[in-house]
């Protein structure tokens, strides 16, 4: 289908909301109507699906998800987590490195883009790996086509752990890309760790996980990379803050004027320390789930614009991997399909406004990242586009989830509004709650 016509919806972009109409052909944005729609459109347009009562927002734009491939594909696989990402609405995915083989060498991520433009239903690019002796792939990477640097600079899989001094530094002087970077001190959390075993052994309760990741953890950690940031005059993006104590180091504004920026994951808007007791493992993430005055604290900067982006940091495990004892038990897990739906409660509870989830979950990703093309409503770009009815409702349960893990934190919930469609390069990927098989994806482009 080369042209479709969606009529008489709430568009929201760009700070605005109005009732109109959108033209999409060739897989972009032809015009977009704030009045009646020509009667020469009405009758070119080969598919129109009328949208009253319904929001329409760009698609999402996730910059920071975990889909396992190559090598970890028990867990999930690209084509099953890019398409539970079109069932909640996002149609943009980021990749992070730690897979096996890690994306820590050029034909490594020439693989991985491989096996995307193969498998993916949704688009796609990939963050490349820093590691403590890979400093010449990282200077001959093509920042057109990859989205960032990523850093651990706390622990991770193999050899992605960045502890050498020499090389942090060098890393931030020479980086031509995005450094985004996982926050949290190691010689804390393992002084910790072995604190708790002494107590516990193995079995640490649960609820110690925010203590053994402590806020002194990541406040120590993300201090640090600021301040090789701002020495260096590099491009900083803190991923998934967790704590009050971080948002000190933040200034608020505009993401366009800013050299440092972070985001917020929707785990860490959602649960607090005191649902530990009955999600258990299932919300152990790194960093932790922390206090609810953090919590609070969080979604305050995110409507200051103190904090940039809400992403997923999307990480699924077995529940089998999930379910071990403590320091067995595997931290991370899945919610790209209910991570849009999400925000909208906090909407439909009056604490957040479609402008702002638009901002935070499509604007701010493009802007931030300089995506071509993508992460607005405008004529021109492509036609990435959520179609949401706030007149029903989504439950989640086993048999609605398309993770190839069957399993959510958020299961046993019902949310407050549906996504209704998922439009992807001006193709209806998403409707009735099906995936359409044909695929439609195209590799992300950045404006670098």
């Amino acid at each position: 289908m080369s042209s479709l016509l969606l009529l008489q919806g709430t568009i929201v972009t760009a700070g605005e909301e109005f009732v109109g109409s959108i033209y999409i052909e060739n897989q972009r944005i032809a015009h977009i109507f704030r009045e009646n729609v020509p009667q020469s459109v009405l009758q070119t347009a080969e598919r129109s699906i009328y949208c009253n009562g319904m929001f329409i927002f760009p698609g999402v734009i996730d910059d920071q998800v975990h889909f396992r491939e190559p090598g970890l594909t028990h867990k999930a696989t690209i084509a099953s987590e890019s398409q539970a990402a079109l069932a909640g609405g996002v149609t943009t995915f980021m990749e992070m490195p730690n897979t096996i083989p890690q994306t820590t060498t050029i034909p490594h991520l020439e693989e991985k883009l491989t096996i995307a433009h193969n498998s993916s239903f949704a688009n796609y690019a990939f963050y490349f790996g820093a590691t403590n002796d890979n400093i010449d792939h990282i200077k001959a990477l093509d920042s057109s086509i990859t989205c960032g640097l990523k850093l651990f600079m706390g622990s991770s899989t193999g050899n992605m752990l960045v502890d050498n001094e020499e090389t942090l530094s060098q890393i931030f002087k020479e980086s031509r890309l995005i450094i985004a970077a996982h926050c949290e001190n190691e010689e804390i959390i393992q002084a910790n760790l072995a604190a708790a075993k002494a107590q516990f052994g193995d079995t640490i309760p649960i609820e110690w996980h925010p203590k053994i990741r402590s806020r002194e953890a990541c406040y120590t950690s993300s201090h640090k990379a600021i301040e090789l940031a701002r020495k260096y005059n590099a491009r900083l993006h803190v991923l998934h803050l967790s704590t009050a104590d971080e948002l000190a180091l933040f200034e608020s504004g505009n993401v366009r004027n800013k050299l440092i920026t972070n985001e917020v994951c929707v785990h860490h808007l959602w649960f607090n320390d005191t649902d530990y007791a009955r999600k258990g493992a299932l919300i152990k993430w790194n960093p932790a789930i922390k206090t609810e005055a953090d919590r609070k604290a969080l979604f305050s900067a995110l409507l200051s614009d103190t904090i940039d982006i809400v992403a997923t940091d999307h990480a699924p495990h077995t529940l089998a991997e999930k379910t071990a004892v403590y320091t067995k038990a595997a931290s991370g897990g899945p919610l790209v399909q209910h991570s849009l739906l999400a925000m909208l409660d906090f909407y439909e509870k009056q604490e957040i406004s479609l402008t702002q989830i638009v901002n935070k979950m499509c604007h701010a990703p493009a802007d931030l990242f300089a995506v071509k093309e993508r992460g607005y409503l405008r004529e021109g770009f492509f036609a990435d586009i959520v179609v949401v009815n706030p007149h029903k409702q989504t439950p989640v349960t086993k048999e609605s989830l398309l993770y190839a893990c069957k399993w959510s934190p958020f299961e046993g919930h019902t949310f407050s509004h549906a996504v209704e469609y998922t439009i992807l390069n001006g193709a209806v990927v998403y409707e009735d709650a099906q995936i359409n098989p044909q695929r439609h994806a195209m590799q992300v482009e950045f404006n670098r």
